[in-house]
């Protein structure tokens, strides 16, 4: 139990150095404003995450008293729409540092007394890891307000590696079942269980997401609207990322990009978006032994040169800049740079049961929410995996988002 414990306190500690890097990098004014309707203030979202680890490490886990029990109904994310909470008497900047940070003390000392056993909320430090989750996927929110911001830039970071080896075409993944989600992760998600067989006929799935010149020649030969963040001058075309305008990156993959631009790209292609499960088998299902790994590379947890996740670069690297990263069939990068829109909806898996409330899943399932895979350059290790399932509106596009395409096996074709 004291490397459990050890871990959880690394990755407390891991997380909210990030988001104190994104609340740091700005003054106090940017803090409180609302830099897109989309989007909440950002110190709506620190006070958010202190709120949420109160709620379920200090008072539930840890049966201690409130902290704030006053400021609950301010930071309940389904009371108030993104576009009202400047609205609300939220916590200033000094007091939402104040207070996540008392609720931490709080979060440490639970940590070293509470038993990691006997439930299920406890077990495995199920609780700890999904809030380490929750701030994480928060930070990653944060992220896409720094990138909706107006001003000097006020993030930096390396850029990301080159492309080492050629990418191009397409592989099939042959025809069978494998298993999809998981039973037996520790932190996995309620959406992401159980564990459960499909069927998935043969297809031909992109060896990498499409890129920024795949989509610039289809902008040119159609005259659809660029990604969010992109414009053009006499000299070609140009994106802005984090305050910075540079011309795109021809093989970077394409990035805010919407689920129906996604889908008219594919068609423009003679092509599809790949389902949910096809995108998960092309990810996990390794040929030789039948079995789903954790990650497309092996079951080992991801290092930096599986992948590029955790805001080290701030944006999606050249295609073949991971070629350790890749399937056993040879698809890369489906695990960060963008989350890739898959065309299924956002439904419970077979024998699914909400855990531990119902609002972080089962309120969203329908059809009103598409699903996105495999984590961006703004998601944590943490909160990726080759079963983590991402959800959104299709038009959203200030989500770090992209895409690969895939198409139906003809009868008797060979790969």
């Amino acid at each position: 139990m004291t490397d459990l414990r050890e871990r959880v306190a690394r990755e407390l500690l891991r997380t909210r150095q990030r988001s104190t890097v994104l609340t740091e990098a700005v003054d106090d004014g940017d803090l409180i404003r609302q830099h897109s309707p989309l989007m909440s203030p950002l110190v709506w979202d620190l006070a958010h995450i202190g709120n949420q680890e109160e709620l379920w490490l200090v008072r539930d886990v840890g049966g201690r008293d409130p902290v704030r029990a006053d400021i609950d109904h301010l930071y309940d994310a389904f009371k108030h729409a993104r576009r009202d909470r400047p609205a609300l008497p939220l916590l200033s900047p000094r007091e939402a540092r104040a207070y996540v940070a008392t609720v931490r003390d709080k979060v440490f000392d639970v940590l070293e007394r509470v038993p990691l056993e006997g439930n299920r909320l406890t077990e495995h430090a199920f609780a700890f890891g999904m809030i380490v989750q929750h701030e994480q996927q928060h930070d990653e929110t944060m992220l896409a307000t720094h990138q909706l911001r107006a001003g000097d830039p006020v993030l930096a970071a390396a850029p990301p590696p080159p492309s080492t080896v050629d990418v191009s075409g397409e592989v099939l993944v042959p025809g069978g079942p494998f298993t999809m989600g998981t039973s037996t992760e520790p932190w996995a998600l309620d959406n992401e269980r159980p564990a459960h067989l499909v069927d998935v006929p043969a297809f031909f799935i992109d060896r990498a997401p499409v890129t920024n010149a795949q989509y610039a020649a289809f902008l040119d030969e159609t005259g659809a609207e660029p990604p969010l963040h992109w414009s053009r001058d006499p000299g070609g075309w140009l994106a802005t990322a984090f305050g910075r305008t540079a011309p795109i990156v021809p093989d970077a993959p394409v990035v805010h990009v919407s689920f129906p631009e996604a889908k008219a790209y594919a068609e423009w292609a003679g092509r599809r978006l790949p389902t949910e499960a096809e995108w998960e088998k092309a990810a996990r299902w390794d040929p030789a032994t039948g079995r789903s790994r954790r990650y497309p590379w092996g079951d080992e947890d991801p290092e930096p040169h599986h992948a590029n996740l955790g805001q080290r670069h701030l944006a999606p690297a050249p295609v073949g800049a991971y070629p350790a990263g890749a399937s056993p069939l040879g698809v890369h990068q489906l695990i960060g740079d963008v989350w890739e829109w898959v065309d299924s909806d956002f439904t419970p898996y077979p024998g699914f049961a909400a855990f531990p409330y119902r609002e972080y899943s089962e309120v969203f399932f329908g059809p009103d929410y598409k699903i996105l895979r495999g984590g961006s350059f703004g998601t944590d290790a943490a909160a990726c995996r080759g079963t983590f399932r991402n959800w959104d509106y299709p038009i959203r596009r200030q989500i770090f988002s992209g895409f690969r395409t895939a198409r139906d096996r003809s009868p008797g074709e060979l790969a």
